[in-house]
């Protein structure tokens, strides 16, 4: 029968009835095997926050695979991928969290306030229009907000656009919310080229109804003067 990663050649019972002189073969432990799979991963805790469960994972992996190597040592081996496992691993989670912490500290200019489109959502029970008290707080401030780039005819030198809450909203032909949309206008007359990856953009924030060209229902929410972190 076929074995998995994670399946080992020998059971207990295997392990008491392996003659002395069959030779000293002992299997790999699958457990440790993975974990440094998992180590070899474990840099993509560097691209997000979520993604850090890959060295968590590897870290676990390599415990139980040192675990059971040392509770069979007559039947497994794999002692030093476990533990390289566990410890690249380890090393990547604290560095991986240290520099998105870092960047996420950074990432806020001196006196601007960090808002998200869930400030910006009417409490439960009010119309869709409705702008919710959370949103009125940073009316008239300089914030930082994080969104993805509405497509418009426009690919290069963007000046003006519609920042909405997520690429479903801006990728797939979806019409936004009307307190998912954001009307961003730049500071810097050449403006900024067209991307589908989250952007970050500081500015003046502002409550103002208005029209807009590119979607039905115009917006509530402006960003002016703004630039890109």
């Amino acid at each position: 029968m076929a074995t998995g990663l994670f399946d080992n050649v020998t059971t207990p019972d295997d392990q008491q009835s392996v003659p002395e002189d069959a030779g000293g073969y002992r299997a790999v432990s699958g457990w440790a095997i993975g974990s440094l799979v998992l180590a070899v991963l474990s840099p993509l805790a560097f691209a997000d926050w979520w993604l850090s469960v890959v060295p968590l994972a590897g870290i676990v992996v390599g415990i139980i695979g040192w675990r059971q190597i040392v509770s069979r040592p007559a039947a497994l081996v794999g002692t030093p991928l476990a533990i390289g496992g566990m410890v690249v691993s380890l090393g990547m989670l604290i560095a991986g969290l240290t520099t998105l912490t870092q960047i996420y500290i950074a990432e806020l200019p001196e006196g601007f306030l960090r808002i998200n489109y869930q400030m910006l959502q009417p409490l439960d029970g009010d119309p869709a229009t409705q702008v919710p008290p959370s949103a009125y707080d940073a009316d008239g401030k300089d914030v930082l907000l994080k969104g993805y780039m509405y497509p418009g005819t426009e690919q290069e030198g963007i000046v003006q656009f519609l920042l909405v809450r997520d690429q479903g909203d801006c990728c797939f032909g979806g019409n936004p919310k009307i307190t998912d949309r954001v009307l961003v206008t730049l500071r810097d007359a050449e403006g900024i080229d067209f991307t589908p990856r989250l952007v970050k953009i500081a500015g003046h924030f502002a409550i103002r109804p208005a029209g807009t060209s590119t979607l039905d229902g115009g917006v509530l929410y402006h960003l002016e003067d703004a630039f890109v972190r």
